[in-house]
């Protein structure tokens, strides 16, 4: 299996809205500041919009890139939406709104926003153990490698893993690309990617592997979201798709939003990397090889189109012409951080939201300048993520705007993607 380096309805149940009723006070307060923000907020420079279609020109006339779409939408309309190259260089095809995208990553926000809505219904909670669902890990270990050690050593989970666990990504579940050379290997050997697996298989086949670290103790990416999205199947007795579709895909009119595209006219919609983006070539010709694996953490294909309502809809707390998805205390716990300073979850090389950013449940949130001097553009309280595959998306509350950046690149995704997000920000003049 190829994979990518990071850098993927219901009425709330009175109990759980006891439970963060103060979430629930400041999350009004939150959709009111966005609501009245319109007449105070800077416009975007046409000027320096324009260094944005000054930038992406560049990447494709020196082919760095084939193509890609961006958009930045504020107070609900867009203030810029532009399509360049093509979406395939082998029928030159081209970029459209549209085009259809691999999300690998940004494929997690969608997943983890179902699970909350779940959540929010109380056919589960954030402190259920996963064993309550998959039972294979009630027994889950802890592979420790002792310094010159040939294996690691399996000892117990000090707790369960949780629901929480596994949307903030302390579950202690890795990639098999990600962590120390025994837990590495330990994967690479498993068998986890052979034959056919749906997400019941691979829920099942991934509760044998030792975890990484003791759950709840480091922020660690991995394959928590595809047990989330194992976890949703059960509860709610659908396949991930047909909950996600019937609950958020359709009422929010996300057409091009699905697993496996279903027929010729689609597929020739799909944007593609250039030839020689191999590692993203081979971990699309791996995804689209398992239409059975209804991937959780990465296996959405979506538009600018499609993308754009969800990314709207979170930026109005949940709600979007007039259909409310998630109440706004669980919509506020979500979007909140939960591995700060107090939280017990420790942080290294591999923290993917990046300097200035906590984490909430499949989201990063800006919750301080950062360290670096100057600090990384943004605005505190925005929310993004992004993806192995380049796509990126963020939700500013502040200047009451979303922006989205569909591309298909993993070579030049690290340069691209923070260069893009300055453009944009430089555009508002607007730096932290």
């Amino acid at each position: 299996m190829v994979t990518l380096a990071h850098h993927t309805i219901f009425r709330p149940r009175a109990s759980y809205a006891r439970s963060i009723g103060v979430a629930a006070v400041s999350a009004a307060i939150w959709a009111a500041v966005g609501t009245s923000r319109a007449a105070d907020t800077p416009a975007p420079s046409p000027d320096k919009l324009d260094r944005i279609t000054e930038f992406f020109n560049h990447e494709i006339a020196s082919g760095k890139l084939p193509g890609a779409v961006v958009l930045i939408q504020q107070h609900g309309k867009p203030v810029y939406l532009k399509c360049f190259g093509v979406q395939d260089v082998a029928t030159m095809a081209p970029m459209t709104p549209d085009t259809i995208f691999a999300l690998h990553s940004m494929t997690k926000p969608i997943t983890s926003f179902a699970a909350m809505m779940l959540i929010e219904a109380g056919k589960m909670s954030l402190s259920d153990p996963a064993s309550k669902f998959i039972s294979g890990f009630a027994d889950v270990k802890v592979g420790v490698a002792a310094d010159g050690a040939a294996a690691l050593k399996l000892v117990p989970a000090d707790r369960p893993i949780t629901i929480a666990d596994l949307l903030r990504q302390t579950s202690g579940i890795t990639y098999q690309y990600i962590g120390g050379k025994l837990i590495m290997k330990a994967y690479s050997e498993s068998g986890l990617f052979n034959g056919r697996y749906d997400n019941k298989t691979f829920a099942d086949r991934i509760a044998k592997l030792p975890l990484a670290r003791q759950p709840g103790t480091l922020w660690r990416y991995g394959h928590s979201t595809d047990v989330i999205g194992r976890i949703i199947e059960i509860v709610s007795g659908q396949t991930l798709y047909q909950f996600e579709k019937q609950h958020l895909f359709d009422p929010l009119g996300m057409t091009s939003t699905k697993f496996v595209l279903d027929d010729a006219g689609e597929r020739a919609r799909m944007a593609e990397p250039l030839p020689g983006d191999t590692i993203l070539k081979d971990a699309e010709t791996e995804r689209r090889a398992h239409p059975e694996w209804e991937s959780g953490g990465g296996g959405l294909v979506s538009s600018l189109t499609d993308y754009a309502r969800f990314a709207q809809m979170l930026l109005n707390g949940g709600q979007l012409d007039g259909k409310r998805y998630l109440g706004p205390a669980a919509f506020k716990t979500m979007t909140s951080d939960h591995v700060g300073a107090d939280s017990g979850v420790a942080r290294d090389y591999y923290y993917f939201p990046g300097d200035g950013f906590g984490y909430g449940y499949g989201l990063a949130v800006r919750t301080d300048p950062g360290n670096a001097r100057p600090p990384p553009p943004g605005s505190i309280g925005e929310l993004k993520w992004d993806s192995g595959s380049g796509t990126y998306f963020g939700v500013d509350p502040n200047l009451d705007m979303i922006y989205i950046l569909l591309e298909q690149t993993q070579n030049e995704r690290a340069r691209i993607v923070p260069a893009f997000k300055k453009l944009v920000y430089d555009a508002f003049g607007k730096d932290n």
